[in-house]
């Protein structure tokens, strides 16, 4: 009996040595394609993906440090501007105050001061020394106890002075200088009357709720 051959497939022709290796050439890129897509969810490929509690840490750090940091910070800053604005505000109504007042105790004083006749001249010049303090309030009363009073007296002396002008030169809440522009007529018995006109440089100081003179500087 005659064996009957095998014939192989028509339908499955025999593929030559290069188009096998072209064959594998293309499967091997297209797994190579396949392994170098994106991950899922937007990471980079080979790059560990951050935990709950990293991704927590980036979220709030900067809410932190607005919260605890710079803010109180700012607060801080905006508080002590606003206080020196305000204690700066006070000072300059404390000083235009102090100006106002002082200006017309100053001319006030000085006429007081300079002012008295032959029958009341003790008693003028003894409440005069009330609006004065410290070293010149003594060296007044010295002044009018030992000569203004008995001179007056004894030879009819009469004065009457006057303030035309003042002007502050400091003034602070406590302690005052005014420039006092003086006229005094002075009369002596029945000689004829003699004008003066002098400046003088008061120093206030503020003593409770009073200014009282503390220096009398002709200038």
């Amino acid at each position: 009996m005659t064996e009957k051959k095998t014939e192989p497939d028509a339908t499955e022709p025999e593929l030559t040595e290069a188009e096998l290796t072209e064959a594998e050439v293309t499967e091997s890129d297209s797994t190579a394609v396949e392994s170098a897509e994106p991950a899922e969810d937007g990471e980079a490929p080979g790059e560990p993906e951050a935990s709950p509690a990293a991704r927590e840490k980036r979220s709030i750090e900067w809410p932190r440090v607005l919260a605890y940091g710079i803010l109180p910070a700012l607060a801080l800053v905006l508080a002590m501007g606003a206080g020196y604005l305000k204690w700066q505000d006070n000072s300059v109504r404390d000083g235009d105050g102090a100006a106002v007042e002082s200006v017309q105790v100053a001319k006030d004083s000085t006429v007081a001061l300079l002012s008295y006749k032959p029958d009341t001249v003790e008693q003028q010049l003894s409440d005069a020394r009330s609006l004065l303090t410290g070293d010149f309030q003594q060296a007044y009363t010295d002044l009018t106890t030992d000569v203004v009073i008995p001179g007056a007296k004894e030879k009819q002396i009469s004065a009457v002075a006057t303030v035309p002008a003042a002007a502050s030169v400091e003034a602070e809440p406590n302690r005052a200088v005014v420039l006092v522009f003086v006229n005094q007529t002075v009369v002596v018995g029945a000689d004829a009357p003699t004008d003066t006109a002098s400046s003088v440089r008061v120093t206030l100081e503020k003593t409770g709720d009073r200014w009282l003179i503390s220096g009398f500087d002709p200038v």
